[in-house]
């Protein structure tokens, strides 16, 4: 095949991934606002729980077709990768109650900083100067469109601080499994997903609990709520998966960049399905500095010298598949 047509066709694929990581994680937080919003179902952790079932039980089934191969994850690196996981879960549910959600943007923004410091110090990349000025200019269309009230307690900012590292870890993570163990995204995905299901299903009706006051075994449950619980569930798979596609084939700082496409469209599509005020002039203006930010980020760092690594790559562990 000819160096262009690869290119194409890595171009075409990635385009693809980007796409089903968007449109299933715009999709779940729009059933996931109908489902806490319009049913009351408050127990995020327990959900989140559920979601990884869910995920577990799809890569049982694909393994029983063959389409996931035997593979090789040290217990102690899936030790890792859910205590980093987990707490970015927990850390940002709590953050969310315990902040300002201006606060709470703030915090998520900050997560592409440092991702860029995991990078430059864990695997020696180096960024170049309109890489870095790119995203700046996302952070600031974001932060324009996002960005409100700002107010800061002691106990929140601890919550921010620990959800923004074990998110901005757990996404490094993905990439570096995928790399040093030749792991495939399904083949993660079925290292990580059951001990996260097993965990969270533990962990999260108590926390949930601590954070509502309110018990998941005693919700009101009907036809309509567990109609949405499932349709939760069932879009969660994709989710999870083109996340660990998207970090696999890009890294955790274009996955967090790029990923902000998704506020935007959640912004708009929150406009559009639940009536919203807000969508104002200086929150289209963000939303432009934005985009504009993610074409040049795109851009500056695809070209030689835009981002690169100086060092020696990874070595690798090869997993012998049969």
């Amino acid at each position: 095949m000819a160096p262009s047509s690869k290119a194409e066709k890595k171009a075409a694929v990635d385009a693809a991934a980007w796409m089903f990581n968007v449109v299933t994680s715009v999709g779940i937080i729009i059933v996931n606002k109908a489902l806490m919003g319009g049913y009351g179902f408050s127990f995020a952790t327990t959900l989140t729980g559920l979601h990884f079932v869910t995920t577990t039980l799809m890569t049982l089934v694909l393994r029983m077709l063959g389409y996931v191969q035997p593979s090789h994850l040290p217990f102690s690196e899936l030790l890792k990768f859910v205590f980093f996981a987990n707490f970015s879960i927990v850390g940002m549910n709590v953050s969310l109650m315990w902040n300002s959600v201006g606060f709470y943007q703030i915090a998520k923004l900050s997560m592409i900083p440092v991702s860029c410091l995991l990078e430059v110090c864990l695997d020696k990349i180096r960024y170049s100067r309109d890489t870095k000025l790119s995203i700046g200019v996302v952070l600031l269309g974001v932060g324009v469109c996002t960005v409100t009230d700002v107010s800061v307690n002691t106990k929140g900012f601890v919550a921010a601080f620990i959800a923004v590292w074990s998110t901005s870890l757990q996404q490094y993570y993905v990439h570096y499994l995928q790399r040093k163990y030749s792991l495939s995204s399904f083949n993660l995905l079925g290292h990580t997903a059951p001990a996260q299901a097993g965990s969270l299903l533990l962990l999260g009706p108590v926390l949930d609990y601590w954070l509502t006051n309110k018990r998941v075994d005693r919700y009101a449950y009907d036809t309509p709520s567990v109609m949405f619980i499932t349709l939760s569930c069932t879009i969660a798979v994709g989710t999870n998966l083109s996340q660990f596609i998207c970090i696999g084939r890009f890294t955790a700082v274009s996955f967090q960049v790029l990923g902000h496409m998704k506020t935007i469209l959640v912004l708009i599509m929150g406009f559009f399905f639940f009536g919203r005020e807000g969508l104002n002039l200086h929150v289209v203006v963000g939303m432009i500095i934005a985009v504009v930010g993610m074409m040049w980020y795109g851009n500056a760092s695809s070209k030689p010298g835009g981002k690169e690594r100086w060092s020696h790559s990874l070595p690798t562990n090869k997993t012998e598949s049969k």
